[in-house]
């Protein structure tokens, strides 16, 4: 079976309710993707960095108990593993605050195998941070020329708003090598002051690819695409919503869960998915993200992952 590689940030979510602590979950934007990718059958391996520690052994553990391959985490002597504070508001929407001990950043991995049509899932800070992106570029290159479809959740926070020039040629090398590309209206408005999806897309990213999803909260996901297709799709919050930290990192494994499930390869990308196929995997990409709403946690749950790999090999 096609499998999913990523690479990203590790950290303990710190959860705030009412100014209180009330979970502490592992969490990372891919790492949560992956999670949920290993839930739901799909082969998955991770690329990352933690530290020595009770923190790095703890999520290097909830990594391989969920079926991630973790043999590509590089674990830092001498550094303490990141720490995230979530603090939900009545929304239960979340206002982060992160506490990282790295002195030394250098990332060293042994590059795990990559297959042709094997996806990998990218983005966040990690994807544009200067100190790894060396090492995060190869590996970004070295996956594109083994036939991989790069997924590039952009995930740009606004704490690192003073950086955005600095940044941008890292940003722009990253839409380049993309093959998807997904991003938040907030995201955009952090980047380049826009937030309308049409300028976003027409200035910013169809120069680069023309798979564009722009998501907005509870508004409509807009969908740009090969042909001039456009498209909408309703957001619907469900009453039970409990938490949204992991909302969007979960639309990108439902997305990336959907590409292996429908047999949908890096020719069918790169000549252009039909209309329905797009139907068929931002559906998938709701169903999850929709699923980890209801919990505290980062992931989907384990039940709607049996589910979920239950219709993968169906």
């Amino acid at each position: 079976m096609r499998k999913v590689i990523g690479i990203g940030e590790t950290v303990l979510d710190i959860i705030f309710k009412d100014d209180q602590p009330t979970a502490a979950v592992p969490g990372g934007s891919v790492f949560n993707a992956l999670i949920s990718l290993g839930r739901a059958g799909v082969p998955a391996s991770f690329i990352s960095e933690t530290g020595n520690d009770r923190v790095g052994r703890t999520i290097v553990n909830f990594l391989q108990a969920n079926g991630v391959d973790a043999s590509s985490v590089y674990v830092y002597p001498d550094s303490k593993s990141p720490i995230s504070l979530a603090f939900l508001n009545e929304q239960n929407d979340a206002e982060y605050i992160f506490y990282k001990d790295h002195p030394n950043d250098r990332l060293e991995f042994t590059y795990p195998d990559i297959q042709p049509d094997d996806i990998v899932l990218f983005g966040s800070y990690y994807a544009v941070n200067p100190v790894i992106r060396p090492q995060v570029a190869g590996f970004l290159d070295y996956a594109r020329q083994h036939g991989a479809i790069l997924y590039y959740d952009v995930n740009f926070r606004a704490s690192h708003k003073n950086e955005v020039l600095k940044l941008t040629p890292n940003i722009l090398e990253n839409l380049e090598m993309a093959d998807i590309v997904r991003g938040s209206t907030e995201d955009f408005e952090v980047m380049f002051r826009k937030n309308d999806p049409d300028v976003i897309y027409r200035t910013q990213i169809a120069f680069y690819t023309r798979k564009f999803i722009c998501t907005q909260g509870d508004k409509p996901i807009e969908l740009r695409a090969d042909g001039g297709l456009k498209k909408q799709y309703a957001v619907e919050r469900a009453a039970d919503t409990v938490s949204t930290i992991g909302a969007g990192d979960n639309f990108n494994a439902g997305f990336a869960y959907g590409l292996i499930r429908y047999g949908i390869t890096r020719q069918h990308i790169e000549n252009g998915l039909s209309e329905q196929q797009w139907d068929q995997l931002i559906c998938c990409a709701q169903q999850f993200s929709a699923n980890v709403c209801k919990s505290i946690n980062n992931s989907i749950d384990v039940d709607f992952g049996r589910q979920m790999a239950g219709q993968l090999n169906g």
